[in-house]
């Protein structure tokens, strides 16, 4: 359910850049698509995301945007060997020297990457790449 707020954030910021745009080209864009990634860590769940993203959509220029999620998987660090590793689900054990690993911030990204607007006179798409990257933090959710 911690995707709820989290999709809801996401669809504000994607119509906000919709409405700007359509504003400076005097024409109506909607969000054809948008692209996140997502860190395995975030417990986010791809059907929750789809589930809220399209139900906070309605009524705004993202209603009906097809959802791509990339999913990242988490980055380990062995404090005994200092190998780095992608950790195996349930487990936190270094592959290398069988010691406990601790996280990285890789595999915790929560952010868009990038949408695509199309005209709805035309359907010229153009992709917007998103500056700012959000970690899952600052929307208070994970």
């Amino acid at each position: 359910m911690h995707e709820a707020s989290a999709s809801e954030a996401i669809v504000k910021m994607v119509a906000q850049e919709a409405r700007a745009r359509s504003v400076l080209g005097d024409e109506s864009l909607r969000v054809s698509r948008i692209s996140l990634v997502v860190g395995e860590a975030t417990g986010y769940m791809r059907e929750s995301l789809e589930f809220y993203v399209a139900a906070s959509a309605k009524g705004t220029p993202a209603e009906g945007a097809v959802l791509d999620i990339r999913y990242v998987r988490p980055l380990m660090h062995c404090p005994c060997c200092g190998r780095e590793y992608e950790r195996v689900r349930f487990s936190f054990v270094c592959p290398a020297c069988g010691a406990q690993g601790v996280m990285t911030k890789t595999g915790s990204e929560f952010y868009v990457d990038s949408i695509e607007l199309s005209s709805q006179e035309k359907l010229n798409l153009c992709s917007v790449r998103e500056k700012s990257r959000t970690q899952s933090t600052s929307y208070g959710s994970v």
